[in-house]
């Protein structure tokens, strides 16, 4: 048995909520700046270079890639073996959130009610999805994520016999319909398979994945019908001819990341979780 003191869980909370918002993952970064040097539509072209003079910027001065600094979705493995000792464990991990947005001086766009409306002042509390995994490990990976391209997001319940074509069909559809609304170039993360709520935390989980790679629930899957898709999805999308910030171009999305776990008989979910091109997410193993 190991012991994880929640002390420091909140510490290194902390230092991914400001990290994630200052420096861009390195696949995306990479991405980013391909995307800058192959663009062949000159609006499009000015545009991405903007995105990177940005990023750069942001790194150098230590401010953030983008204004809107996201609400705070954490997925946890904690292994069977460890043993979490000085409090409470979602509560440690939103004192990080507390103390990264604060002491950060990043944005806080979190309100204590859908209707009421009224700002937590702090940026909690965050969205938290754990998993228990064999070990004595903890690992914590944060997506600060931002609501441009989260609005735009989408559940399809579709029917098992609308096959791989359904699916095309319905994630071009949300591209198609979230156009410049998304910040693009964009990341698609797509969800396959469980039920309702299950596709959609695939979709966002998706996203934290290296760029343009497949996951799934049993290794086998991942075969060459998912690597198909995952391609012809790419290619489709940047045929939309949407473009970065929607001026047109071949670059309308920088990645499309696919998780597909199981489901029942009768039905085939589907969701499709947009991000924008600043695609915010940082590992870190206790």
């Amino acid at each position: 048995m190991r012991t994880v003191r929640t002390e420091d869980i909140t510490q290194a909370v902390k230092k991914m909520c400001i990290d994630s918002n200052l420096y861009l993952a390195d696949d995306m970064k990479k991405a980013l700046y391909n995307a800058c040097d192959n663009e062949e539509n000159v609006l499009g072209k000015k545009i991405l270079g903007q995105l990177k003079e940005n990023l750069d910027i942001a790194g150098n001065e230590q401010i953030p890639i983008c204004q809107d600094t996201g609400m705070a979705v954490v997925f946890v493995k904690i292994g069977q073996d460890v043993h979490i000792e000085g409090g409470s464990f979602s509560a440690a991990i939103n004192e990080g959130v507390r103390r990264g947005y604060t002491e950060g001086y990043l944005r806080k766009s979190v309100v204590n009610d859908p209707i009421i409306r009224k700002n937590t002042g702090d940026n909690t509390p965050a969205i938290i999805h754990t998993e228990i995994v064999d070990g004595d490990s903890l690992e914590i990976t944060l997506a600060p994520k931002g609501f441009g391209s989260e609005n735009m997001s989408r559940v399809f319940m579709l029917k098992p016999a609308d096959g791989i074509d359904g699916i095309k069909n319905a994630v071009l559809t949300a591209v198609k319909d979230a156009g410049p609304n998304a910040c693009p170039p964009v990341v698609v993360g797509v969800g396959i398979g469980g039920d309702f709520e299950k596709s959609a935390l695939l979709a966002k989980k998706a996203l934290t994945n290296e760029l343009n790679s497949v996951h799934s629930y049993f290794d086998e899957v991942s075969n060459e019908y998912a690597i198909k898709l995952q391609k012809d999805l790419y290619d489709e999308i940047n045929n939309l001819d949407i473009g970065p910030g929607g001026m047109g171009g071949k670059f309308t999305c920088l990645g499309v990341n696919i998780e597909i776990y199981p489901t029942h008989i009768a039905g085939m979910p589907l969701a499709v979780n947009m991000c924008c091109h600043v695609n915010r997410h940082v590992k870190c193993v206790l």
